[in-house]
């Protein structure tokens, strides 16, 4: 007997091909027979003539597991269920929960506090991975859960917060802790070689772990070096140095641009502001072809070392706006040590300077090591107004969520980064916010990002992290029904099936996800049932929180979360995967 059977159902099955029309019987958490089930006795069934049955999407660059330490995180993460994710990846850009050590502590407890506003000491409650991952299964997941152990925890635990390049030894204590986390189940690695201090790492450190990731069969992961048009060749091709020697799969997480003229910038700047202002004219004068050139030369860098033999692929997000903790923007010298010693500068009128002038004369010039030639020296490249708070600890500054620090310090009479660091000293450090070049998903904007929309070997992810504070990024609530709706049915730049495929079982082949990603029998039965044709959100930068249309019901490993577009309150059917460990259905 089935639990549950779908009848009538028009199956697009994640592979690609075109949908066909079939029943599909469910018993426990699996996919038990697809075909023609009129006399099959079940539980229940449920007619779904009219609608598609298709995989739930797979999530593979996601913040959702910094959630993990709060106690209502299934809670906080249901946006994610609502809008058809079954899975997610987290650990990603070298940030994570796990693991923690004794070792450099406190640089452990700064980079943790920053970017989720725990509280380290309260609400750590593991150490290693796979104790993490052992708390996290005990206490139940909403979503399928899939780890990568984190480099910037790892470097920190080995070498602090300073600006050094690892030894040998500091390279084996990394390798230790990378060995221990892929033994626990995590998936591979992840870095955030934007981020300080993985942004001292040099490409030598990177290969020797990927020895590790080689003899585990592990992936590597990269929030590269640079996202700068100048030198994000480089960092493509580091990613791809890393994959040829270990003979491994490298991913490029959420592919994207930042111009830099040179000493042009600042007039081409204001011009290319103008013209995004402007979508409406530019995208009239502007040819497609200039727009979308630098992206098509990005994807056709990737194609390029695939044809070479690398093992590697990129995803995209459906925006232009990303988000990160406001120290990130900061020189790297100023980042070293504790967090008394980081908010100590920014107390320091001299030290606060020096800063300034970094960031207002700063080159970015490969590796991106040095002083001042950092690659996410967002203000530099961006402008003041490219800055916006996303969330802050206190009551008292919660009206400035959503405000750009440009238009703050001319509210102020002060300077955009005295704004900065004054927030920053009453906020403890913990300020989230958000980088736009203009209004974020302005057309001429968008424009860019079309040919990797378009791409079938490119992934779409969230790149979203939701802390029950502040202004989350829309993408956590309607990412893969603006992907649908817009670049399928709106703009037609791919064809349903492929879309499908894109977030499903592309992702899960990339990643290593087993019995995932695909409607087929003896598979996991994460499933979505729903209405492409109006599978639709209204969520914007400006007004988020708006859950999508469309989407009828979600079974998480057999079990119904979602019906009728209700998420059914408390439950936890998600499972946390282990890549080294990964049972087929019933076992």
């Amino acid at each position: 007997m089935f639990d549950l059977i779908l009848e009538n159902a028009s199956v697009l099955d994640g592979s690609g091909r075109e949908p066909y029309s079939s029943d599909i019987g469910i018993k426990g958490a699996a996919i038990e027979r697809i075909g023609n089930l009129e006399g099959a006795e079940a539980e229940r069934r449920v007619d779904v003539a009219g609608r598609t049955v298709c995989p739930g999407f797979i999530d593979v660059h996601s913040h959702a597991d910094l959630a993990y330490f709060r106690p209502d995180h299934a809670e906080l993460l249901s946006p994610l269920v609502k809008q058809g994710i079954t899975t997610f990846v987290g650990g990603n850009c070298g940030m994570g929960l796990a693991p923690v050590t004794r070792e450099h502590r406190d640089g452990q407890k700064l980079y943790l506090e920053v970017f989720t506003q725990m509280n380290f000491e309260k609400d750590v409650r593991w150490n290693t991975m796979g104790s993490f991952m052992d708390m996290i299964e005990k206490e139940g997941v909403l979503l399928n859960t899939a780890l990568l152990a984190p480099h910037g925890m790892m470097r920190i635990s080995a070498l602090g917060m300073e600006m050094t390049l690892a030894d040998d030894e500091a390279i084996s204590r990394m390798r230790r802790s990378l060995d221990e986390s892929l033994e626990a189940g995590a998936f591979g690695l992840s870095t955030g070689l934007q981020y300080f201090p993985g942004n001292q790492s040099d490409t030598r450190e990177l290969v020797e772990l990927g020895k590790s990731l080689k003899q585990h069969d592990a992936i590597f992961t990269s929030h590269m070096r640079s996202y700068t048009n100048t030198t994000l060749p480089l960092a493509i091709d580091e990613v791809a140095q890393v994959a040829r020697e270990n003979d491994i799969y490298g991913h490029v997480s959420h592919i994207f641009s930042m111009p830099w003229f040179g000493p042009l910038h600042r007039p081409a700047l204001k011009a290319l502001k103008w013209l995004a202002r402007h979508a409406d004219f530019s995208s009239r004068v502007v040819p497609d072809f200039l727009i979308e050139a630098e992206m098509k030369s990005l994807l056709g860098k990737i194609e390029r070392h695939r044809n070479s033999g690398v093992q590697i692929g990129m995803d995209v997000m459906p925006t232009t706006a990303g988000f990160t903790h406001l120290m990130a923007f900061f020189p790297s010298w100023a980042l070293t040590g504790g967090r008394e010693k980081v908010l100590g500068r920014a107390k320091d009128r001299t030290v606060r300077k020096e800063m300034l002038k970094d960031i207002e004369t700063g080159r970015p010039k490969w590796p991106h090591r040095g002083k001042n030639d950092w690659s996410l020296n967002i203000m530099r490249q961006l402008g003041w107004d490219a800055v916006t708070v996303m969330a802050v600890h206190s009551e008292k500054n919660k009206c400035l969520e959503g405000r750009n620090f440009a238009d703050l310090g001319s509210e102020r009479g002060k300077h955009p980064f005295d704004v900065m660091c004054d927030l920053l000293i009453e906020e403890d450090g913990r300020v989230l916010v958000f980088e736009s070049m203009s209004e974020p998903d302005d057309y001429f904007t968008e424009k860019y990002t079309f040919p990797a929309l378009e791409d079938p070997r490119t992934m779409v992810t969230t790149d979203t992290i939701l802390m029950g504070i502040g202004r989350p990024s829309y993408l956590f609530y309607g990412c893969y029904p603006k992907f649908i709706n817009r670049y399928v049915f709106d703009k037609k730049l791919i064809d349903l099936p492929s879309a499908v495929a894109r977030c499903t079982s592309l992702p899960a082949a990339s990643f290593g996800i087993k019995n995932r990603g695909l409607v087929r029998e003896g598979y996991f039965a994460d499933l979505l049932v729903m209405d492409p044709e109006n599978f639709k959100t209204e969520a914007v930068f400006r007004d988020p929180e708006r859950h999508p249309e469309g989407l009828d019901m979600v079974i998480i490993n057999g079990r119904v979360v979602l019906s009728d577009g209700e998420l059914h309150p408390g439950m936890t059917p998600g499972r946390v995967l282990r890549r080294n460990d990964q049972p087929v259905p019933g076992e």
